[in-house]
């Protein structure tokens, strides 16, 4: 009898950029280099660049039921990403379909700011996504300004990182990536807990680059597509961070827009995994 295989899989649920370098675009290029099979399910259409966000038009709720049921009813992924959710209907129309589907594990990459500082979503909804969203996650990854709207308090040195992570794992995601990206400092921290308590700490060279756009969409990504591979949560996270670093270094002297430019996704591409199927 023929051998058959399946792809590791993955569905990213978010925004657009239709420059390429973060959203779903970026995650659909994360999993194709890390040998994994993409699904997407938009959030938002977002008229962003390398140099901000100017518009987001919201895909109607129902739209965005009838988008996750077609995916999950056919191709199940082996795990989710979720990046922009940005109204409290989206919130509640994830959740009600995701909490059908628990044992698939879901990162969770916050987007409420933007590179340039601007507030994607506002209040009711990150009430929304604390009490629905987070208890449904294997992983939440907030960066220090995310962090410091969830966690109701300024987080801009590594010590606030770690008094931010005690509030943010109260609202019961099951593991918080606090990534450590705008530190002032040569090397950038990021503290892995979980609901038993500390895990690991991360440690890489800051690279200096105009070109960090859409750096936590990658990472996020990387951590699902890894985790779809197999990989425990902390091997995950640990690959992931060595993935985006290189995305980052490889992309360090490229130019690609007037802004803040994308990482180089494809420094080292690697063929779809095939994994037999039993």
């Amino acid at each position: 009898m023929k051998k058959m295989y399946t792809y590791p899989s993955l569905l990213t649920v978010a925004g657009t950029d239709p420059t390429g370098g973060a959203g779903i675009q970026a995650d659909l290029k994360t999993f194709a280099a890390l040998g994994c099979y993409g699904m997407s399910v938009v959030t938002a259409l977002v008229a962003q660049n390398t140099c901000g966000v100017r518009e987001i038009h919201s895909i109607p709720p129902d739209f965005v039921r009838a988008q996750l049921l077609a995916v999950l009813e056919d191709i199940r992924p082996d795990a989710i990403k979720i990046g922009m959710v940005h109204s409290v209907e989206l919130v509640n129309v994830i959740a009600d379909v995701l909490k059908e589907y628990q044992d698939i594990p879901v990162i969770f990459d916050p987007v409420m700011i933007s590179t340039s500082g601007h507030r994607l979503i506002e209040k009711d909804t990150i009430e929304a996504i604390k009490t629905k969203l987070f208890p449904l996650a294997a992983l939440i990854t907030p960066n220090m300004d995310e962090a410091s709207l969830l966690a109701g308090m300024q987080v801009k040195t590594l010590q606030d990182m770690q008094t931010a992570t005690v509030a943010i794992m109260d609202m019961k995601p099951g593991a918080l990536l606090l990534k450590g990206g705008h530190l002032q400092s040569d090397i950038i921290t990021s503290i892995l807990v979980n609901q038993v308590g500390f895990i690991k700490t991360f440690e890489s060279q800051k690279i200096i680059t105009n070109n960090m756009h859409g750096s936590g969409c990658t990472l996020s990504s990387a951590i699902a597509s890894f985790m779809a591979r197999g990989y425990s949560l902390e091997d995950a996270v640990a690959n992931a961070q060595e993935y985006v670093h290189n995305a980052i270094l490889y992309a360090a002297d490229a130019v690609c827009g007037k802004g803040n430019g994308p990482l180089n996704h494809s420094y080292n591409p690697q063929k779809m995994i095939k994994n037999e199927m039993v």
